[in-house]
């Protein structure tokens, strides 16, 4: 914040999360901007497809201040009408209230006439100058440093409607206002922008980590080895000397089970371990979530998984995109939602685990009912899948290449999230300078093209 200047003078606001603000301006209430009182969300969605539905706006479809327009549900117009007070008009400000605070839009044309979930609160702002100001301010620190203190810790945080009408916020003049707002605007979407070109790198390096993964897997490491049909479509061809082998002749394949949860004694001070798929989040595992006792695993339908093994979700709304995998590095046991490969002495646990990250796309073709949304991989064609398999001294090599060029790859990653959770901060700490008045920026300009593009002009 350096290159910006500090008002002359400042004066105490009175308030904790405002600390001081220019001498100019005042203190005064978000009910102070509003033509009628804030009020929730009060539908929820009953996917009702009748003539004249009305789309409902729920705090997944927004994003960014954005509205995503393509999933809405929606209510039928009797019951949207009985709920009026949240039909939205141009220019209504929308904030979600009630867990993920903080999300907002403003209506535009577009979105007139549609309807808010319970999670998100209609505000009626006098003018659109004090909607966007009002948005700022929500994306700001004093905003979260509010959100602490009316929330008061609580496990699902709920901001009321009477804190929000009551949130005490800084007040320029009209014209220092859309100065502020000019500001920002250009200023984030700059940052914005290079958030986006951060973002678009770690998607193009999971491809180019994908695409590596692949081709070392199933074409080898050696460019100029003899190659053959595989007779497998997504396949292709493989080199030559390798098999094709049904992965049942490859490992044992074992489920899972969980013990009930009524009697206390199998979840009570255990020490084993108990994998579901909300602790396939890392690729070795060796801790979870929860533990089951001995007495668990004598008495119900859950084993004892050796380590080493390859476990798999196979029923979960996730496999529409991906397949989880990981490789346990203790016994443990699992539940009914996953299956454990033992692999014998032909093949690595670790190559096949890569085979399945190269490819899942086509793997979650191949292991599902044709025409099914993908929800469960079935184990007839798990199990009868061909599997490409070199020998194991390649295998070794291929899965020390494959770790060389992802440790280059995760460094690469690393760096590009680093960089956006510093952009992500800058973001906000300018956001939060500008509103509470710890810069003037009333003699900002935007740069013209050849002060913001020299090399245009070189």
């Amino acid at each position: 914040m350096a290159k910006y200047q500090a008002y002359a003078e400042y004066k105490d606001s009175g308030t904790e999360w405002l600390g001081k603000i220019p001498e100019s301006w005042e203190k005064t209430y978000v009910k102070y901007m509003l033509k009628a009182a804030p009020c929730y969300g009060i539908l929820k969605p009953d996917k009702y497809s009748g003539e004249n539905s009305v789309p409902v706006i729920r705090i997944l479809d927004i994003d960014k201040n954005i509205v995503d327009t393509t999933q809405l549900e929606a209510v039928s117009p009797h019951l949207s009408a009985e709920y009026n007070r949240t039909i939205l008009t141009e220019g209504d400000l929308v904030i979600s209230v009630v867990g993920t605070i903080g999300k907002t839009f403003i209506c535009d044309k577009n979105l007139v006439g549609m309807n808010l979930s319970r999670a998100l609160a209609r505000v009626q702002v006098k003018n659109v100058l004090y909607a966007r100001y009002l948005q700022f301010l929500i994306e700001s620190n004093s905003f979260h440093d509010y959100i602490n203190v009316t929330c008061n810790g609580a496990a699902q945080k709920v901001f009321n409607m009477e804190a929000l009408s009551n949130w005490a916020i800084p007040s320029p003049n009209m014209h220092e206002m859309k100065c502020i707002i000019e500001f920002l605007e250009y200023e984030t979407a700059k940052i914005d922008h290079l958030i986006e070109k951060q973002q678009q790198l770690i998607e193009l390096l999971k491809e180019k980590r994908q695409a590596v993964i692949s081709h070392a897997v199933t074409k080898g490491l050696d460019p100029n080895v003899p190659m053959k049909d595989s007779g497998v479509e997504w396949l292709g061809e493989v080199p030559e000397h390798w098999q094709l082998v049904p992965l049942k002749y490859l490992c044992t394949f074992s489920g899972g089970g969980t013990p009930t949860k009524d009697n206390l004694s199998y979840w009570t001070d255990g020490n084993i371990p108990w994998v579901s798929p909300k602790d396939m989040k890392t690729f070795w595992i060796s801790e979870t979530q929860d533990y089951i006792t001995e007495k668990a695993v004598k008495e119900s339908s859950t084993n004892t998984v050796e380590q080493n093994s390859l476990l798999m979700v196979v029923r979960s709304g996730i496999l529409q995109r991906t397949i989880p995998i990981a490789i346990n590095t203790v016994p443990v046991t699992m539940n009914q939602d996953m299956k454990a490969l033992k692999f014998g002495k032909r093949v690595l646990v670790e190559y096949i685990a890569n085979l399945i990250h190269g490819n899942t796309v086509q793997l979650l073709l191949e292991w599902s009912k044709e025409g099914a949304t993908v929800e469960s991989i079935e184990h007839e064609y798990l199990a009868n899948s061909l599997i490409p398999v070199p020998s194991l001294k390649e295998q070794e090599e291929i899965t020390q290449v494959i770790a060389k060029k992802m440790k280059v790859y995760a460094e690469l990653t690393e760096k590009a999230e680093l960089q956006i959770t510093l952009l992500q901060e800058r973001r906000t700490a300018l956001i939060s300078a500008a509103v509470t008045g710890k810069i003037d920026v009333r003699n900002w300009q935007a740069p013209t093209v050849a002060e913001a593009h020299p090399e245009l002009s070189a």
